[in-house]
C-alpha cells in the first residue's frame, strides 16, 4: 500500500461521512483529489483488502443470526463446509481447532427461519448442529487499525456522522432483577428494509453514493443521509465506515477463547475482557450442553500466532479467568467471509418454507 491507501484504510473505519460527496471531503483531508480517492479504492478493493463501505449493523438488530457449530470428520471437512457456505444466510464459515471444527454465522429474518435454516443444515448433512445465540453484548466492533500503535486515527468530519449515546441498561443486557437478555429489535419499515439490503454491497466507488444507494432503495439521497444518522445515533449501526478483510492486510491469526464462568460472575468478568487492549469481540452466549459449556468468548487476532497465544494467557491472568475451564480455538482454514446478506436470506428463508 502507499501512503494515501494506508491512511484510507486505517482512517476511516469509522465516522465515514455522511455528506452527499463524502469521497470529496476525504480527498480535502488527504491533499488529494475525490477521483484518486475513488480510484484507490478501487484499487484495494480488487486486490482483497476492502471488503466495503458501509454499516456495521447491532448484533440481532436486523432479524435473527447465531453462531453454530458442528463436529465433523475431518475426511468430510471440505465437503460439509461448502454446503453450510452455499446457504445466502451463512455469512462466515471458519475451520476452528477443536473437536467441534466448524463454525459459522446464520442469519435469517426472524427465530422459526433461523432454527430451519440450521435445521436443513443438519438434515443435508447428517451432522448435529449446535446453535449458541447472543445472550449479551461487551464489545463487538472488528475495526482494525493499520498503524503500527495500533490507533486509528480520527476521522475528518465529526459532525458528519455521530458517535452512539452510551448504551442503555436494555442495551447492556441488563433486563430485570440484572438478568441478562438480548435487547429488543427495532421495528423497521419497508423503507428501512429496503435501504438495509441496498446496503449489503455497501457504498458504491462515485461521486454521490449516497445518491446511487437512494435509487437502490427508493429513496432520496437525504433521506438515506438522515436514516444513516438516525441509525448511528440509536446505536442500530454500529459503526458506518471501511470494512477491511483483516487477513489481506496481515491479521493471519486469530483464536477465540473461552471460559465457563458462573452465570452471576460472567457479566463482570465480560466487562472487564471488553476493556482491554487486543480484543475485538467480547460477548456472553449460550451454553449447549453437555457439549459446549463455555459462555463468555472473546476473539483476538494478531500477526501471528504467538503473538495472539500470549495475549489470551494474559487476558485470562488480567480478567481474573485462570481458575475457570476454558478453551482456545485457533482458525485454520477460512471457507466463507462476507458481510450479511438479509435479502438473500429472507429471499432464502421464503423459498425453504415453500
Amino acid at each position: 500500500m502507499n501512503a494515501l491507501e494506508h491512511r484510507l484504510l486505517n482512517d476511516f473505519q469509522r465516522l465515514f461521512p455522511l455528506v452527499p460527496q463524502p469521497y470529496a471531503v476525504l480527498a480535502e483531508a488527504l491533499g488529494t483529489d475525490e477521483r484518486a480517492v475513488i480510484e484507490a479504492y478501487a484499487r484495494l478493493r480488487d486486490a482483497g483488502a476492502l471488503s466495503r463501505i458501509g454499516a456495521v449493523f447491532r448484533p440481532g438488530a436486523i432479524g435473527a443470526s447465531t453462531l453454530a457449530a458442528m463436529a465433523v470428520p475431518a475426511a468430510r471437512l471440505e465437503a460439509v463446509a461448502a454446503i453450510v457456505s452455499a446457504f445466502p444466510g451463512v455469512n462466515h464459515n471458519y475451520e476452528r481447532e477443536h473437536r467441534l471444527n466448524l463454525w459459522f454465522v446464520a442469519a435469517a429474518p426472524g427465530e422459526a427461519a433461523l432454527d430451519a435454516l440450521l435445521a436443513r443444515i443438519g438434515a443435508l448433512t447428517g451432522i448435529e448442529v449446535l446453535k449458541l445465540p447472543l445472550v449479551e453484548e461487551y464489545h463487538i466492533d472488528l475495526g482494525f487499525p493499520l498503524d503500527q500503535d495500533r490507533a486509528p486515527r480520527a476521522a475528518p468530519d465529526r459532525r458528519a456522522a455521530p458517535s452512539p449515546p452510551a448504551p442503555s441498561p436494555q442495551d447492556r443486557g441488563e433486563g430485570e432483577g440484572g438478568r441478562a437478555h438480548r435487547p429488543r429489535r427495532p421495528a423497521l419499515g419497508a423503507a428501512d428494509r429496503r435501504l438495509v439490503a441496498a446496503l449489503e454491497d455497501g457504498l458504491a466507488l462515485e461521486p454521490r453514493p449516497y445518491l446511487a444507494l437512494g435509487q437502490r432503495a427508493s429513496l432520496t439521497e437525504q433521506a438515506v443521509i438522515d436514516r444513516l444518522e438516525r441509525w448511528q445515533t440509536e446505536g442500530l449501526v454500529r459503526r458506518f465506515g471501511v470494512v477491511v478483510r483483516h487477513h489481506e492486510l496481515g491479521w493471519r491469526a486469530n483464536a477465540m477463547a473461552v471460559w465457563d464462568v458462573p452465570d452471576d460472575a460472567v457479566t463482570a468478568h465480560g466487562r472487564r475482557l471488553a476493556r482491554e487492549a487486543g480484543v475485538t469481540l467480547a460477548y456472553r452466549r449460550a451454553r449447549a450442553l453437555p457439549g459446549w459449556p463455555y459462555n463468555l468468548f472473546c476473539m483476538v487476532h494478531g500477526t501471528e500466532r504467538r503473538e495472539v497465544q500470549a495475549r489470551i494467557q494474559a487476558l485470562g491472568r488480567e480478567c481474573g479467568l485462570e481458575a475457570f475451564p476454558h478453551a482456545v480455538l485457533f482458525s485454520r482454514t477460512r471457507f466463507k467471509q462476507t458481510g450479511p446478506r438479509y435479502s438473500a436470506a429472507s429471499a432464502a428463508s421464503e423459498a425453504l418454507h415453500g
